[in-house]
C-alpha cells in the first residue's frame, strides 16, 4: 500500500481528533504530506470507522494516485496550504470553543501567552463557503507567519512539520479559545498580553524542554508549552 505509515498516521489523527472532541460526525479533516504527494482523509466517512486503506493518496494538484474513496471536500485548502507553506501536516478542527470565538472575533485574544505557540495572534479568516477556492485563499492569506488559524463561522486549522504537532498546536488552540471565553462570559475585564510579551514568550518556548542526554536545553521548537 502507498505511503502505508503516512495512512495509518491519518487515520489515528482522525480518531484522536473525534476522542478529544475536536470535530463532530464527519466534519473536520486531516492530511499529511509525504514529498510531492499527499495522504488525506476521505469524505464523509465515520472517523470511528477510518482505516488506512480509506485514506486515499492525492498529488499536489489534487489528482487521486492511490484513492478508494472521494477525498475531504476541503482537499482544496490542505494543497493550497502545502503550495505556500513549508507544513507537512494540516489538521482542519470544529472544537466548540475555537468554532464559537471564530462567530465574534477577528482574532484570538492575547489572554494567555500560550498564543505565542502559533507566532503570536491567531487571526480569523473571513467566512467562504467550504471546499471552495475562496476559502483556501483566505485561509492561506491569514496563516502569514502563524502556525494557526480561526475560519470565522466554521472551525480552525493547524499546521505542523509533523502531524504529531499539528495536532498538539489543535488541542492548544481549543484550549485558549475555550479560556478565553470562559474568562469573557465573567463580564470582566479580561486582562490581555502584548504583542512584545508574546514576542518574548515564543523566544522562550523555542528553546524549551529537556535534553534527552541529561545536559542543556533542547530545541523541540514552540509547540511545546511545558512548565
Amino acid at each position: 500500500m502507498l505511503l502505508g505509515t503516512e495512512r495509518a498516521a491519518v487515520a489515528d489523527a482522525c480518531r484522536a481528533l473525534r476522542r478529544d472532541r475536536l470535530v463532530i460526525g464527519t466534519a473536520g479533516n486531516v492530511s499529511l504530506r509525504a514529498g510531492d504527494l499527499v495522504a488525506v482523509s476521505p469524505s464523509g466517512v465515520d472517523y470511528d470507522a477510518v482505516t488506512p486503506e480509506l485514506i486515499g493518496v492525492h498529488r499536489l494538484d489534487g489528482s487521486p494516485v492511490e484513492a478508494a474513496l472521494a477525498p475531504t471536500s476541503e482537499l482544496p485548502l490542505h494543497l493550497a496550504i502545502y503550495g505556500a507553506m513549508s507544513a507537512a501536516a494540516v489538521v482542519h478542527t470544529h472544537g466548540t470553543a475555537s468554532t464559537a470565538l471564530s462567530l465574534v472575533v477577528a482574532e484570538v485574544p492575547t489572554s494567555h501567552y500560550y498564543s505565542a505557540l502559533f507566532g503570536g495572534p491567531v487571526r480569523a479568516a473571513p467566512y467562504a463557503t467550504f471546499g471552495t477556492a475562496e476559502l483556501a485563499e483566505k485561509v492561506v492569506a491569514a496563516l502569514v507567519d502563524r502556525t494557526a488559524v480561526l475560519m470565522a463561522n466554521h472551525g480552525a486549522v493547524t499546521l505542523g512539520a509533523s502531524l504529531p504537532q499539528a495536532l498538539e498546536r489543535a488541542a492548544y488552540l481549543e484550549w485558549i479559545c475555550d479560556v478565553h471565553l470562559r474568562a469573557a462570559s465573567t463580564g470582566l475585564e479580561v486582562r490581555l498580553l502584548d504583542r512584545a510579551e508574546i514576542d518574548k514568550v515564543a523566544g522562550l518556548l523555542a528553546g524549551y524542554g529537556q535534553s534527552p542526554a541529561g545536559g542543556g536545553e533542547s530545541r523541540e521548537g514552540p509547540n511545546h508549552a511545558k512548565e
